[in-house]
């Protein structure tokens, strides 16, 4: 790799990583001389001195409740650049149907593709078949890095004999700097943002404190998200080619398989559950398998799957309730909003919006939107069929804005 090249790719990682990292406190540290920090990230790539940067470990309690760890801002660029390069290798590698981190998929799509699942295989509803869900027991936390690294190395090695190293970029450099993070253990020298009460309540299984040496990603990082992807590829090869489930998908650690034989699904609990202990040292959860007709509907990604129709999770609309009363108290003040205030009230209503337009809920967002008083009315209004709230134009000191 040309060294031009490199750094022309440290600002595209940069460019990356600021977007949706605007004016936080690292990013704002990072970006008063952001040409003098990239600089500086090269010559520690270039060196072979580049170190990890402490991180900030919290608690967050929605959608459950998960222990992130957020890296340094300086280490997000050093993601974005690595995920540059080998992302689009790894992209050809999965199956179709591995929803997670993925350009053109997600949790809507993996939601649609289980769906038309069911329909296919139920003969558009007419005949039997079973949904089979299953969970891996702390799936992030347990991650063998030794494996990983393999499965890492072999499949970019593999790329290379191929000729499918995107950006001429050198594999060395990139191995360099998996290995880099890696041999990161996020726990020493974090920094806790909270109270050590709000770990409270979380399973020993979902904390990177309680990891084995040598196991575990935190959750929050890019590159974790790109290699959970990598990690339990194995296992989709597993199901989809050995033993032949023709209606398969997985969203991170959430697994979904569709067939018309329950006993052959029963079968593939006990299959799966072995080949993740004997290859990846990961364990089914189990108190998290679901196997039920498809006419009981399956909870999956946020959704309720039935027949000829899907539903949102109760869970989602709690939180919408909630952010729609918690705005009508905070509108109802005798303070009048600013245009900042008014924007993130528009933003996080259409947040849910533009989950719930997805399945059948109209008559939810009409009895929490239009059946009370609502302060929202006052600045803006929906549109499209309850489907967009839109802000009216303000007038200040004369000036539309």
């Amino acid at each position: 790799m040309k060294d031009d090249n490199l750094l022309t790719d440290l600002f595209m990682a940069y460019f990356d990583a600021r977007k949706n990292k605007r004016n936080t406190i690292n990013q704002v540290r990072f970006e008063i001389d952001y040409e003098k920090n990239v600089l500086a990230l090269y010559r520690d790539i270039t060196g072979r001195t580049y170190k990890v940067s402490p991180g900030i470990c919290f608690i967050i309690d929605e959608p459950v409740k998960r222990e992130i760890f957020a890296a340094d801002f300086r280490d997000r660029v050093i993601h974005h650049l690595l995920f540059n390069y080998i992302n689009p290798v790894f992209d050809k590698v999965f199956i179709d149907d591995s929803y997670s981190c993925r350009k053109g998929k997600g949790t809507l799509y993996g939601i649609r593709r289980i769906e038309s699942f069911i329909r296919e295989c139920s003969g558009n509803y007419m005949r039997d078949c079973y949904i089979l869900k299953l969970d891996i027991r702390g799936y992030f936390m347990n991650i063998d890095k030794n494996i990983l690294h393999m499965q890492l190395f072999s499949m970019l090695h593999k790329a290379g004999e191929n000729g499918d190293t995107p950006f001429g970029a050198d594999q060395e450099l990139i191995m360099y700097l998996i290995k880099a993070i890696l041999d990161d253990n996020p726990v020493d020298n974090c920094r806790i943002k909270g109270r050590k009460s709000d770990w409270n309540g979380l399973p020993p299984s979902k904390s990177l404190f309680n990891s084995l040496a040598g196991s575990g990603l935190p959750i929050g990082n890019l590159t974790s998200q790109l290699f959970s992807n990598v990690y339990l590829h194995p296992l989709d090869c597993f199901v989809k080619e050995t033993l032949g489930f023709r209606y398969y998908g997985r969203y991170v650690d959430d697994l979904a398989i569709i067939h018309t034989d329950k006993e052959l699904l029963k079968q593939a609990i006990i299959q799966i559950r072995d080949f993740l202990s004997e290859n990846l040292n990961l364990e089914l959860h189990p108190h998290k398998i679901y196997l039920q007709h498809y006419t009981k509907g399956v909870n999956f990604l946020g959704a309720t799957l039935k027949p000829h129709r899907s539903y949102i999770a109760n869970r989602t609309k709690k939180k919408f309730r909630q952010c729609v009363n918690d705005w009508n108290r905070r509108l109802s003040s005798r303070n009048e909003p600013d245009r900042c205030e008014l924007e993130k009230m528009r933003a996080s209503v259409n947040s849910y919006l533009g989950i719930m337009v997805h399945h059948r809920t109209y008559n939810i967002r009409k009895k929490m939107l239009l059946e009370k008083e609502n302060h929202f009315f006052r600045y803006g209004y929906l549109s499209g069929g309850l489907r967009h709230f839109v802000l009216k134009k303000m007038t200040i000191t004369g000036i539309n804005v």
